[in-house]
């Protein structure tokens, strides 16, 4: 009997550290980004939709913008698609969408078929530029300030609630400095 007991009570606490592993989605989008405060990674990187064309972090000097690193290869990018798409509706804020690790026409072919909600897509095929920004996988999103400083930094999908409770309530914020 003894024999069993063993190897059970084994299971039951690899179960628990297994239970409490998976419900840490939540901790992660707490992660502080080392980079808030600082100024965002300068980059040039070529548009999307154009690959003669360039994108610098100095385009957006002098407004409040938002940096969504995401990817067609991304589930969590699909579910905030349609946030991202009101946001781009209503004008909030600037959206530059950086395709990360990605094929172009794999990103181009997403923002087709579900609508492109960026102000300005722009293309990380290495990665180099996510690298840069500490990116741990998409969806990511930066917020920069009017002097180009890195304000705050949400990891994983943006939702309506950390919408209304976080991202706008910062850009107004930011718009008036």
């Amino acid at each position: 009997m003894t024999r069993f007991v063993w190897p059970f009570l084994v299971f039951v606490v690899l179960a628990g550290f297994l239970y409490k592993g998976l419900h840490r989605d939540h901790e992660l989008s707490e992660i502080q980004s080392p980079l808030i405060g600082k100024p965002a990674p300068a980059f040039t990187v070529p548009l999307l939709h154009d690959k003669d064309k360039n994108f610098s972090v100095q385009d957006m000097k002098g407004q409040v913008w938002l940096l969504n690193v995401w990817a067609s290869w991304g589930g969590a990018c699909k579910d905030e698609h349609p946030v991202l798409m009101e946001m781009s509706r209503q004008k909030l804020v600037p959206i530059v969408g950086m395709d990360y690790k990605d094929k172009r026409v794999d990103g181009e072919s997403t923002l087709q078929q579900a609508g492109d909600p960026y102000t300005l897509a722009i293309f990380d095929a290495d990665g180099k530029v996510g690298f840069d920004y500490g990116v741990y996988g998409v969806p990511e999103t930066y917020i920069i300030d009017k002097q180009g400083v890195i304000r705050d930094k949400i990891i994983g999908a943006i939702t309506s609630q950390n919408l209304k409770q976080r991202i706008l309530p910062l850009v107004a914020e930011l718009n008036k400095q």
